[in-house]
């Protein structure tokens, strides 16, 4: 299964690198040391909160298209598009279960 989210990166500003929120995950935020950091941590941080949600018998959250927030003018937050691979994913943190894997996919 793959998903695509929009995310918003903020520069840190008591310390180097970045901030990447998934407004459609509520509460799904983390952080790098660089952009490229922060956007893999934020997919691994997607892909984890949806799983849970998925193993909690909810829904995959709906991407919303076009992702539009006014404050993003002039600021400077950069939007991004995280290419999150649950079935890949999965296979990372080695879970094999196959009646866990059937329910996900």
């Amino acid at each position: 299964m793959k998903l695509i989210y929009p995310a918003i990166l903020t520069p840190c500003i008591e310390k180097e690198g970045y901030t990447i929120e998934i407004p459609d995950l509520p509460g799904c935020i983390s952080e790098g040391k660089d952009m490229a950091d922060a956007i893999e941590m934020g997919k691994d941080a997607a892909c984890g909160w949806i799983i849970d949600e998925l193993e909690n018998g909810n829904n995959v959250p709906q991407q919303l298209f076009p992702f539009k927030e006014p404050e993003l003018i002039n600021s400077k937050k950069i939007i991004s598009l995280l290419v999150l691979n649950i079935d890949q994913y999965l296979s990372l943190i080695h879970i094999s279960e196959p009646t866990r894997q059937a329910e996900i996919s």
